[in-house]
């Protein structure tokens, strides 16, 4: 198992299949900066850059080290905070959090500092500039809890300033000699003994048939809290994150197929411009360091009621490819892949490979709404994602798919039949699918919400994508109309309003 950490070379196969890259940086190599704080990828203080080889050029994403298995890393740079300065000189990210005061018990600066170091890094190889949307999506997974954000967005803002100034000019994605370090690495295997990373489905299959007792692992940010919350022990761990056949993601004649290993992230950058509902849904779920390593199908087998990915591909009627442990495949519909809280049609020798959704689906009116108390890294308290089919103004199909409202993810049927084959524009049609949602809809009361507001919200939100079906972007909200973009943007602050 090798990497490398910051300038120097390891190689290392004495340590445990859920030792963390956290506690590999504090414990075995001194590196304190990296702070842990909560210890289950919320917070931000443990934040690594990590750079990888893709089709030639060296390119570098945030991560959470306290949730990642420092063997995921094998073959790849890690760069922890230590190594930012160079020869006494502040590295922009850093220098800039000096200029501008943003940091005052220091707790968790280096987190943000490596946030804000990777995207300086890569705007200036994609010769970017660097705008207050960007420095808050970088910063999105980083908490401060006392010097407040305003000083750190203006630092993130001016960092590139500084690096005029300063003349700090080295980017790490341009460093041939780490470039050929880790271009010599990829022809090495990454296995170790209790962490495997199979590249194929024959490995794969190698790899499970081989130890029947393994546990699957992906991006690791929801199982690794098993480990970092529980307390559990893993013995050996098989990593699917590098299978090249769960990583395509690819538009055919008739549907978009989705690999199970894609990451959020992945599919954000290639939904920008297909797909910009989906894309925005993503830029809602968890942070960025979640979204550089959690993945489609860890998503969807996790089988959480408030996962954001399920009512969306319930909306688009997705079908589920499952692979097994002997190489054979077997399809199944969203619709039929939940049984229950935290129970899937997944067999034991089972896991699952691709989705593929319809390109015609795609193609008609779409709309996701996530209702949580924070814009980024929250949870859902109401989620509906939204499928209208339209023929000569009248409504054939209708898709209302809810998440945080059951036990599973589920659809409104009721609803969906009083809307399905009424004109668009009927508002009768409307307010009887409102009523009929509310009989079918029995949701629970948590800390996240009441279940009358999450009733409420969910009427709210058909309301709200039926306007949008008809073109019209002022709504009346508690009596008042107010425009499409301030309700959009203000459901979140409303939460508990």
């Amino acid at each position: 198992m090798q990497f490398i950490l910051n300038d120097e070379l390891i190689d290392d196969n004495t340590l445990p299949s859920d030792f963390t890259a956290l506690r590999y940086l504090r414990e075995k190599r001194g590196l304190t900066g990296t702070k842990e704080g909560c210890g289950s990828g919320d917070c931000g203080a443990c934040t690594l850059l990590v750079g990888a080889l893709e089709d030639g050029e060296l390119r570098y994403s945030t991560l959470n080290s306290c949730i990642t298995p420092i063997q995921s890393l094998a073959g790849k740079h890690i760069v922890s905070v230590e190594y930012l300065s160079k020869a006494g000189e502040l590295h922009p990210a850093q220098q800039a959090m000096v200029t501008h005061h943003g940091s005052q018990c220091g707790f968790c600066t280096p987190g943000f500092v490596l946030s804000l170091a990777g995207l300086y890094e890569n705007a200036q190889r994609a010769e970017q500039s660097i705008n207050r949307e960007a420095v808050c999506d970088a910063i999105s997974g980083n908490l401060c809890r006392c010097t407040g954000y305003r000083p750190i967005i203006d630092a993130g803002l001016s960092m590139v300033k500084e690096s005029d100034e300063t003349h700090y000019v080295e980017l790490m994605s341009k460093n041939d000699s780490i470039k050929t370090q880790l271009k010599s690495l990829q022809t090495e295997p990454h296995d170790s003994s209790n962490y495997l990373q199979p590249t194929d489905f024959d490995q794969l299959a190698h790899a499970l048939k081989s130890n029947p007792e393994g546990v699957l692992i992906a991006g690791g940010t929801d199982l690794m809290l098993e480990n970092t919350q529980r307390y559990r022990d893993f013995d050996t761990l098989i990593d699917v994150s590098r299978v090249a056949e769960l990583k395509h993601l690819h538009i055919g004649e008739t549907s978009l197929t989705i690999g199970a290993s894609v990451t959020y992230s992945e599919l954000e950058d290639f939904s920008k411009t297909l797909y910009p509902h989906i894309n925005g849904l993503l830029s809602r779920i968890a942070s960025r360091q979640i979204r550089n390593r959690g993945t489609i199908g860890g998503n969807v087998a996790n089988a959480s009621p408030i996962a954001d990915l399920p009512p969306l591909l319930l909306a688009f009627d997705a079908d589920i490819q499952l692979l097994k442990n002997d190489g054979s495949t077997r399809a199944v519909n969203i619709a039929d892949f939940y049984l229950g809280y935290k129970q899937t049609q997944l067999a034991k020798d089972e896991m699952i490979a691709s989705f593929d959704v319809s390109l015609d689906k795609l193609a008609q009116f779409h709309r996701f709404y996530k209702v949580s108390k924070r814009m980024e890294d929250d949870i859902s308290s109401v989620m509906l994602a939204v499928r209208f089919a339209v023929d000569n103004g009248e409504l054939t199909d209708v898709r209302l798919a809810f998440g945080g409202m059951a036990a599973t993810p589920i659809r409104g049927r009721k609803a969906e039949a009083a809307l399905t084959g009424k004109r668009i524009n009927d508002e009768h049609a409307l307010n009887q699918a409102i009523e009929a949602l509310r009989s079918e809809l029995t949701p629970m009361s948590d800390m996240r919400a009441s279940a009358a507001y999450r009733l409420d919200m969910a009427c709210n939100l058909i309301r709200k994508a039926w306007l949008e079906l008809n073109g019209t972007d002022v709504v009346t909200f508690s009596g008042h109309a107010v425009s499409d973009s301030i309700l959009s943007t203000g459901l979140e602050a409303s939460t508990h309003a």
